[in-house]
């Protein structure tokens, strides 16, 4: 837990153990916590280096209070981390200016093999500081979006999350239930009829955009840096995300789907019945994310026409955008 802080599994068992036993010998810590007496020692000497515990005249130990001790050594690595960030900007600015006339072979990166363009898919969106955009397009090359790791951390950060789904990618298995996780973290998702390639933005810094199969069967990308081409990629996707149709899936945290009807209006069922429809996906794909039966869709896309007081679908998808059933077109 508390490794984040440069504390070692030893250092933190000791530390605990000290919260509840104060006043206790290394002796007595190598007994409580099964741990040789070489390893406490070392444990205690780092823990009294760092201010976490005292040592008294007699060699008894005693923990210093968390909220004290522990505060200041988050506070010292906070510090650290924003000097980091800084440092990380000077660095960038230097690598730009290093980067202004170079040679194409300093602009473009070669990657190829699939465990190398996972590798550079993560370190694009761990080396961004504003914003990541991407689209997305199956088949997955490197990996899918419920393995992306990267995500979830960058998104602590604050980073903003933007993606647009090509329409064929809500075919795929599980991919309406990552996009609601996805949308309950900050993601904010669009989808298009179809998009031209697959790509990842980083800020306006770096490109990865995945490419064919290469003549030896393996799949292979570019990294691009600053450049013309990459301001093109940058203005092809808020081009795209543009006339994307907004895709809303979610609803609040931790509320699964029901299947009752909502006596005031859609309940988040139908929402997402009603996304997926509006996003262009026949009644029997958006079911079958659903696990719904065509029936009970077509029963609950019944409920919905009578509540709107509509005889169409275009109605139906109209009436819904209007009063907030889905996101606006």
């Amino acid at each position: 837990m508390l490794d984040v802080l440069g504390l070692e599994p030893d250092d933190e068992r000791v530390y605990r153990t000290l919260l509840g036993q104060p006043n206790s010998t290394a002796v007595h810590l190598s007994e409580v916590v099964t741990v040789s007496q070489a390893h406490v020692d070392k444990a205690l000497c780092r823990l009294v280096e760092w201010g976490l515990v005292t040592r008294s005249a007699d060699e008894r130990f005693t923990a210093a209070p968390p909220a004290m001790a522990l505060g200041a050594l988050i506070s010292q690595r906070r510090d650290g981390l924003r000097r980091a960030e800084q440092a990380l900007v000077t660095f960038a600015e230097e690598h730009r200016a290093a980067m202004t006339g170079s040679s194409i072979t300093d602009l473009i990166e070669v990657v190829t093999g699939a465990d190398a363009i996972r590798h550079r898919f993560l370190q694009v969106q761990q080396a961004a500081r504003t914003q990541v955009r991407s689209f997305i397009t199956a088949p997955f090359v490197a990996l899918p979006p419920d393995e992306n790791t990267a995500e979830p951390m960058a998104l602590d950060r604050g980073v903003l999350f933007r993606a647009v789904l090509d329409r064929a990618v809500l075919a795929e298995p599980g991919i309406v239930q990552d996009a609601v996780d996805s949308q309950r973290n900050g993601v904010q998702l669009r989808v298009a009829d179809h998009l031209p390639m697959k790509l990842v933005l980083a800020d306006a810094d770096l490109g990865l955009v995945p490419l064919a199969v290469t003549p030896a069967g393996e799949p292979g990308a570019v990294l691009l840096h600053r450049s013309g081409l990459l301001d093109a990629l940058d203005a092809l996707f808020e081009t795209v995300w543009r006339t994307a149709h907004p895709l809303e899936l979610s609803g609040p945290a931790g509320s699964p789907p029901t299947v009752e009807f909502g006596p005031q209006g859609p309940t988040e069922l139908d929402r997402r019945i009603l996304a997926l429809l509006l996003a262009g996906l026949t009644d029997l794909t958006a079911a079958t994310q659903l696990g719904l039966s065509p029936r009970t869709l077509h029963r609950r896309l019944r409920h919905l026409m009578d509540m709107a007081g509509v005889r169409t679908r275009i109605q139906l998808g109209a009436h819904a955008v209007r009063n907030g059933w889905t996101e606006p077109l």
